[in-house]
């Protein structure tokens, strides 16, 4: 039995939940979120607690216990304080600022790189350098973060490029010469 699968997620106050099938609807102060789960898993809400089950012991049922339990406490806790992700920009003339709730970064290309927000996603700008990602959806933020560090990746010489906050650039040494 899966030890995360088999934990009970509690609801706060502020959360509605609605099943439909396998569709599960969690709706909280901060929005609402909505997905399609498998129907190899069972979802259960009873008592302000929703509990995950599974009825075989087949491996993608095994596999999917876990990943379904997190999915689920990951929207619950989305609507109710969201998730956030920052970044770091290092370079010389790097700067990024909010136009429309659009980040538009300037990286050393001849051109600034505009970053379009999808829904439920806020962009914040500290210091012309720091970056941070808001939002409900845990995966789409981990994505749209991913999206800006792409844009001009760390390079382990100089330490230039977009990192994320808690990230480590390990540096090379350069030619000796």
């Amino acid at each position: 039995m899966s030890r995360i699968g088999k934990m009970p997620i509690e609801l706060p106050d502020k959360v509605e939940v609605k099943l439909d099938g396998n569709r599960l609807t969690v709706k909280g102060p901060k929005g609402e979120l909505s997905r399609e789960f498998s129907p190899l898993i069972k979802i259960e809400i009873k008592d302000r607690e929703i509990i995950v089950s599974r009825d075989g012991d087949t491996k993608e049922e095994r596999s999917l216990h876990g990943l379904t339990r997190t999915l689920v406490n990951n929207m619950v806790v989305g609507v109710t304080e969201g998730f956030e992700k920052k970044l770091e920009m290092v370079g010389v003339g790097y700067h990024a600022s909010v136009q429309d709730n659009n980040l538009v970064l300037e990286v050393g290309y001849s051109y600034p790189v505009t970053i379009e927000a999808e829904e439920n996603i806020q962009f914040e700008v500290e210091k012309n350098t720091h970056i941070t990602v808001k939002g409900i959806d845990k995966e789409l933020v981990g994505e749209i973060a991913a999206r800006i560090r792409s844009v001009r990746k760390p390079e382990p010489y100089k330490g230039k490029g977009i990192k994320y906050a808690d990230e480590h650039i390990r540096r090379k040494v350069g030619k000796t010469g």
